[in-house]
């Protein structure tokens, strides 16, 4: 299967309706899909050539520190930093779904 965007964001936000949290605008859920795919990047996660054992086992709260690093430079989202780690948590989960 492929990434699909917009698969991701209503993953994102039934995990966070399950959690009894607000669900958010598509546009603000692909920003924080964005954020995660730019920490891949800079981090060499994406690379064609990277050895998927090489890759951490556990990086997802690199990715949300990441994430609200990000958030709070962006002075027009509007994403509750406490939301962060269950949606990085979603969307990681339904990359696992796609491979």
């Amino acid at each position: 299967m492929e990434f699909d965007e917009f698969k991701a964001v209503e993953a994102i936000n039934n995990r966070l309706k399950d959690a009894g949290r607000a669900q958010y605008e598509s546009d603000e859920v692909l920003n924080i899909i964005d954020m995660i795919w730019d920490f891949y990047e800079e981090n060499g996660l994406l690379d064609i050539e990277s050895d998927p054992d090489d890759d951490p086992d556990d990086i997802e709260q690199d990715v949300v520190d990441y994430v609200k690093r990000m958030l709070k430079k962006d002075k027009n989202a509007c994403v509750d930093e406490a939301d962060v780690e269950l949606m990085v948590k979603a969307e990681m989960e339904y990359e696992d779904t796609i491979i």
